[in-house]
C-alpha cells in the first residue's frame, strides 16, 4: 500500500450509493436509510444532510416521499447523469487507431470568462486532453456524453464539435502524450491497483466460508469506497486506443481488478443496502 487513500467527499459517496442502489429501488431513498449507510462509511447525519443540499442545489437530487416518509429521488437530469456514467464506467469503449476523433472547439467572450472556465473544466472531466487553448479532443466514443453535459451546463452556444481523421501509427503515441498526461494517469491506475488489490485476496478467503452475517456489511464498507475512488479514473481516461499508450496498460489491470470485486463482493455489499433501505 502506498499510504492512506485520498479522502472522499460523503457527496462522492452518496453519488455511489444511488448509482448502486437507489435506482434499484425506484430512484429513491429514505432519508433515514441514506442517513444509515453512508454512517456505515462514517459520515455523520449533519455531513449526510449538508452534501444532499449541495446535489440538491446542483439539481441531481430532489426531496420527495416515499411510503409517507421523507426521501431523495435522483432528478431528470441527475438520471441522464447516472445514465452517461453507466456507458463511461460499465461499458467503457477502447477507441482504435483507426477511429475519427472528436474535436471541441469553443470561443468565449472575455465577459463570459467563468463560463469559459466552467467549459474548460467539463471537458477535463469528460477526460479531453488540450491541443490549444480552444481546441480539445477526445475519442470520438465520448461525443453523446459530452454532447448531454454541455446541455446540461448550458454551454452549447460556444462550442461546435467536429470530427478528425485518424492519427498515424507513426505520430499517434507522441501526440496522445502530449495533449494528455498518460504518466500521471498511468501513476492513478497503479495506485488504485496498490490499494486495492489487498481487497481481492481479503475477500476470496472469507468468501464462501464466512457465515459471520456482518459480512454484507464489511462487503459494503470495503466496496462502495473503492467503487467511488474507481468511477472517476474511467473519465481521466476516456477509451484511448492502446496503439497509442505504454504497453501492458495499467488501466487494463485495474479494470479486471474492479471486474473480479464487483463479482467478488459487489453482492453482499447490494444484499446489506438493500436490507437498509427497505427496513
Amino acid at each position: 500500500m502506498t499510504g492512506q487513500a485520498p479522502a472522499l467527499r460523503s457527496q462522492q459517496l452518496i453519488l455511489t450509493i444511488y448509482g448502486l442502489y437507489a435506482r434499484e429501488e425506484g430512484s429513491s431513498l429514505p432519508v433515514a436509510g441514506l442517513v444509515h449507510l453512508l454512517g456505515d462509511l462514517g459520515v455523520d447525519a449533519p455531513g449526510v444532510r449538508s452534501s444532499v443540499s449541495r446535489l440538491k442545489h446542483r439539481e441531481i437530487l430532489q426531496s420527495t416521499r416515499e411510503h409517507g416518509n421523507a426521501a431523495y429521488s435522483i432528478s431528470p437530469d441527475g438520471m441522464q447523469l447516472f445514465i452517461d456514467g453507466d456507458a463511461r464506467i460499465y461499458a467503457p469503449v477502447r477507441a482504435r487507431a483507426e477511429d475519427p476523433w472528436l474535436l471541441a472547439v469553443f470561443s468565449v467572450p472575455e465577459d463570459h470568462r467563468n463560463k469559459r472556465h466552467l467549459l474548460r473544466t467539463a471537458l477535463t472531466r469528460l477526460g479531453f486532453g488540450s491541443v490549444t487553448s480552444g481546441v480539445w479532443i477526445a475519442p470520438i466514443t465520448v461525443r453523446e456524453q459530452t454532447e448531454h453535459q454541455i446541455s446540461r451546463l448550458h454551454l452549447d452556444e460556444y462550442v461546435r464539435f467536429f470530427s478528425a481523421d485518424s492519427l498515424s501509427l507513426e505520430s499517434g503515441a507522441a501526440l496522445v502524450a502530449e495533449w494528455w498526461d498518460v504518466d500521471s494517469l498511468s501513476a492513478l491506475y497503479l495506485d488504485f491497483i496498490d490499494r486495492y488489490a489487498p481487497l481481492r485476496e481479503k475477500w476470496a478467503e472469507r468468501v464462501g466460508i464466512d457465515a459471520d452475517p456482518s459480512a454484507a456489511r464489511d462487503a459494503f464498507v470495503d466496496y462502495v469506497p473503492m467503487f467511488t475512488q474507481w468511477r472517476r479514473l474511467p473519465y481521466l481516461d476516456p477509451g484511448l486506443p492502446l496503439e497509442f499508450l505504454p504497453k501492458n496498460w495499467s488501466g487494463q489491470v485495474a479494470e479486471q481488478l474492479v471486474a473480479e470485486l464487483a463479482e467478488l463482493i459487489g453482492p453482499l455489499a447490494r444484499e446489506h443496502a438493500r436490507s437498509i433501505i427497505r427496513r
